[in-house]
C-alpha cells in the first residue's frame, strides 16, 4: 500500500471512528471483547455490498437468463470486476424495508454470495451473529447504523487501499480490547515491520523485488489475522509501486481465518490462497514452495492431542517430509512450524534466480527454542540439522513486555538458504533488548513499543553485520558441544551389624528370595521352602561374621556369603546374591572399585556426570585439563558421548557489574528502612486522630 496522504489518513480514521461507535449499540447485550464478532463481519459485508451495488442490476440480468450456471458464474465476475458476485434481491439498505423479516432475509442474503464470499462470513459464524443480534431486538439498529450515509464504503468513497486501513486499524482495536486474543492472534504491528525490514534487507532481495514487474510469494502457516502479510504486501509495495506479493497463509482459528481471509478479499486480492485448518496435520499448500515466510507461532502449545500424525509422518517419510530432523517435546511446538517453513524453501542457485530464488524466512519465538533439549533430544537434533545446513543467519532478542499476553523475552530467527558470502557458516545474535521506548497506556502485558528509529537502528546493525557491543558474529559450530558422560568407579564396604542385617530382611531382593511363580501344587510350596532355607542360611551366615569389622572389598565379601550358604546345605544363583550383596553395601570412598566379571570398574550412577565440551575442542585433552586433576578415577563412557547444539544468547552478553561498597550499601539499607517505618508510625498516627 502506498503511502497515506493527510486526507487520506483522516478519511481512514473517520471512518474507523465511526464503525467504532456502531460497538457502542452492542453494551450491555454483548461484552467488550465480543464486539468484535460483531462488527468485524458486518464491516465486511458493508463493503462487499457497496462494491457490488453498481453492477447488482447487470448480475440479475445474468440471473434471469437460462445458462448453465458455470457459465454463469463466469459472467457474474466478468459483470462485477471481481472473484465475487450476490445473486439476491437485496441490498442491505433494500433489506431495511422489511423489518419484520429482517434476519431471515439478512440471512439469505448472505447464502446468495458467491462460494469465497460466503465462506468468509460463515466462518464468522455470522448465521449465529444474526441470530443473537435478533434476539437482543438489535440487528435492525446495527444494520440501520452500516447502511447509513455516514458509513459509506463504496470504492469512490474508500479504495482498496483506505479500506486495508481501516480494517486493519479495527482488527488492531478489536484485538487489544482481549488481551488473550491479542496474545494468540494479533503480533504487534512494529514488530511485524521489523521482521520484514530484516527479510527484505540483503541487496538481491532489494534488487531483485525492485526490478521492473517483479513477482514473489510470501507464506504464512500460522496466518491470524493477517498482520504480517498486509505489512509485508505494504513494504514491498513501497519498494516498487509495480511488484506483485502474493501472499499465502493457513489458520486453526475459524473466527481468525476469516478475519484474514476478509482482510485480503476486501484489498482485492486473491481470498483463495488463505486456507482453513491445521498446518501441521493438513498443510494446504503441499508442494508449494515460497521465497518468502514469516510466522509468529503460539508460544508454549501443546501439540500432544495430534501428535500421532505428527509422528507417523517424521518416522515415514524422514527428511522427505516436513519433521525429519525430529520432533520437539510435547508441552511447545515452534519447531515444528520452523521446520514446516524451511521444507517449503525454493531451492538457490546464483546462476539461475528465476528457477532457484532462494527463500528467506523469519520467525518469532520465545527463548525455549534457544537452549531446550539435552544433546541427542528433539530440539537440539532440530537446531543441529538447522545450523549444520548454515540456514541460520541471525537471532535478535526484542524487549520484554512487547507482546499483548506475555512479558518475556521473545527473539527474532532470521533463515536462508542463500546467504550472502561474508555471513556463509557464521551466525549474527542482536541484542536489542536496549531498543524501545515506553507506552503511556499499557496493553495488557504490553508495556514497551518499538519506534521507527528503533526499527531502523536493529536493521542497521543486521545490515552491518559487525562486531559491536549489540551485535557478536560466531562461526555456526560454535554453538555445537559434545556431551561426554563422565563415570566414577563404584567403591562399596560391607558391615554385618544387627542393623543391617534388619534392614536386608525388609528388602524386595530378600524377600523375593521365598515366593515362587509357579501356580500348581506341591511344586509352589516347595520353591518357596527352598526360598527360606536360602533366607535362613543368609542370615545364619551374616550372624556368624564378626559385626565390628568393615569389609572394603566386594569380591571377598560375597565370597563369604556365598561359602556360608552352601555350606548350610543352600543354593542361590550368582544374580540374586549380587542383590542381596548390593543391599548390604555401603558407599565408601575408602573401599575398593567393585568390578564386573571381565575385571572393569563398574560405575557408580550416583557419580555420574556430563560435561559439555566445545566442538571443536580435543575430547581428551579437555578430559585431562578439567577432570582429572579433581577426580583421578575418573574416565569417560565414549559409547555414551553425543552432539549436542544450543544458543547460549544470554552468556554472550551478559555484563557484570562490580557491587558498590558494601558499608555504604548498607548505609542506604539502613537509611531507607528508617524512612519506612517512619511513614508507617505516620499512618497509623493519621488513622487514629
Amino acid at each position: 500500500m502506498k503511502e497515506l496522504t493527510q486526507v487520506s489518513t483522516q478519511k481512514i480514521t473517520s471512518h474507523v471512528s465511526l464503525i467504532w461507535k456502531i460497538a457502542e449499540i452492542l453494551r450491555g447485550d454483548y461484552k467488550e471483547h465480543e464486539y468484535g464478532d460483531v462488527v468485524l463481519p458486518f464491516t465486511v459485508l458493508t463493503r462487499l455490498d457497496s462494491v457490488l451495488i453498481d453492477t447488482k442490476q447487470a448480475v440479475l440480468n445474468i440471473k434471469g437468463t437460462s445458462v448453465p450456471s458455470q457459465v454463469k458464474e463466469l459472467q457474474y465476475a466478468k459483470a462485477t470486476g471481481y472473484p465475487f458476485w450476490n445473486t439476491s434481491n437485496f441490498t442491505l439498505k433494500t433489506l431495511l424495508d422489511d423489518a419484520d423479516n429482517l434476519e431471515q432475509n439478512l440471512t439469505y442474503y448472505v447464502q446468495a454470495f458467491a462460494p469465497a464470499a460466503r465462506e468468509v462470513m460463515e466462518a464468522y459464524n455470522f448465521y449465529n451473529v444474526i441470530e443473537r443480534l435478533d434476539e437482543a431486538n438489535l440487528l435492525y439498529y446495527v444494520l440501520s447504523e452500516f447502511t447509513s450515509a455516514k458509513v459509506n464504503l463504496h470504492p469512490d468513497v474508500v479504495s482498496n487501499d483506505q479500506m486495508g486501513y481501516i480494517f486493519e486499524e479495527l482488527i488492531r482495536r478489536f484485538s487489544e480490547l482481549s488481551n488473550e486474543t491479542a496474545g494468540e492472534h494479533f503480533t504487534p504491528r512494529e514488530v511485524i515491520s521489523l521482521m520484514v525490514n530484516l527479510l527484505f534487507n540483503p541487496e538481491e532481495d532489494i534488487n531483485r523485488l525492485c526490478a521492473d514487474g517483479a513477482m514473489a510469494s510470501l507464506y504464512d502457516p500460522g496466518v491470524g489475522t493477517g498482520g504480517m502479510l498486509s505489512v509485508a504486501a505494504q513494504h514491498v509495495d513501497e519498494l516498487n509501486s509495480t511488484a506483485r506479493l502474493e501472499v499465502y497463509g493457513q489458520e486453526l482459528n475459524p473466527q481468525t481465518y476469516a478475519v484474514a481471509k476478509s482482510d485480503i478479499m476486501i484489498k482485492g486480492e486473491r481470498q483463495e490462497r488463505i486456507y482453513f485448518g491445521n498446518t501441521l496435520t493438513n498443510d494446504k499448500t503441499a508442494g508449494t514452495r515460497f521465497d518468502y515466510m514469516l510466522c509468529n507461532p503460539p508460544f508454549g502449545v501443546d501439540w500432544k492431542k495430534y501428535a500421532d500424525p505428527i509422528r507417523d509422518e517424521a518416522e515415514r517419510q524422514g527428511y522427505q517430509g516436513r519433521f525429519g530432523a525430529g520432533t520437539p517435546r510435547v508441552s511447545d511446538g515452534s519447531f515444528l512450524f520452523l521446520q514446516h517453513m524451511i521444507s517449503k524453501m525454493k531451492p538457490y542457485d546464483p546462476k539461475d534466480l528465476v528457477n532457484a530464488p532462494g527463500t528467506r524466512i523469519g520467525v518469532v519465538f520465545n527463548g525455549s527454542p534457544l537452549f531446550t533439549g539435552g544433546a541427542g533430544q528433539g530440539e537440539s537434533e532440530i537446531r543441529r540439522w538447522i545450523l549444520e545446513n548454515d540456514w541460520l543467519e541471525a537471532i535478535i532478542a526484542l524487549p520484554d513486555q512487547m507482546f499483548y499476553n506475555t512479558g518475556i523475552l521473545t527473539y527474532i530467527w532470521v533463515l536462508s538458504n542463500k546467504k550472502e558470502r561474508r555471513r556463509k557458516n557464521k551466525m549474527q545474535l542482536i541484542d536489542a533488548t536496549p531498543f524501545f521506548q515506553r507506552m503511556r497506556k499499557p496493553l495488557g502485558e504490553k508495556r514497551k513499543e518499538l519506534t521507527d528509529d528503533n526499527i531502523a537502528d536493529i536493521t542497521r546493525i543486521y545490515g552491518a553485520f559487525q562486531e559491536t557491543e549489540e551485535s557478536k558474529i560466531f562461526a555456526t559450530e560454535d554453538f555445537a558441544y559434545h556431551e561426554v558422560v563422565v563415570e566414577r568407579p563404584l567403591r562399596l564396604s560391607f558391615q554385618t551389624t544387627p542393623d543391617s542385617i534388619e534392614v536386608l530382611k525388609q528388602s524386595k531382593p530378600f524377600m523375593g528370595l521365598a515366593t515362587s511363580k509357579k501356580r500348581s501344587e506341591p511344586a509352589r510350596s516347595k520353591e518357596i521352602e527352598a526360598g527360606k532355607q536360602v533366607q535362613n542360611a543368609i542370615i545364619a551366615t551374616l550372624e556368624a561374621l564378626e559385626a565390628e569389622h568393615v569389609y572394603l572389598n566386594r569380591d571377598e565379601f560375597t565370597d563369604l556369603l556365598r561359602e556360608g550358604i552352601k555350606d548350610r546345605g543352600a543354593k542361590i544363583s550368582i544374580a540374586a546374591l549380587r542383590k542381596i550383596a548390593a543391599e548390604l553395601g555401603t558407599k565408601n570412598p575408602d573401599a575398593d572399585i567393585c568390578v564386573d566379571a571381565k575385571g572393569n570398574p563398574e560405575p557408580d550412577t550416583d557419580l555420574r556426570d556430563t560435561e559439555q565440551i566445545p566442538f571443536c575442542e580435543d575430547i581428551e585433552a579437555y578430559f585431562q585439563r578439567e577432570v582429572i586433576p579433581y577426580a583421578s578415577d575418573a574416565w569417560i563412557d565414549h559409547d555414551k558421548t553425543k552432539v549436542g547444539y544450543e544458543i547460549p544468547f544470554t552468556r554472550y552478553f551478559y555484563k557484570y557489574e562490580e557491587l558498590g561498597d558494601p558499608v555504604e550499601t548498607l548505609a542506604e539499607i539502613q537509611t531507607l528502612s528508617a524512612s519506612i517505618q517512619a511513614d508507617i508510625a505516620k499512618l497509623f498516627s493519621e488513622q487514629v486522630k
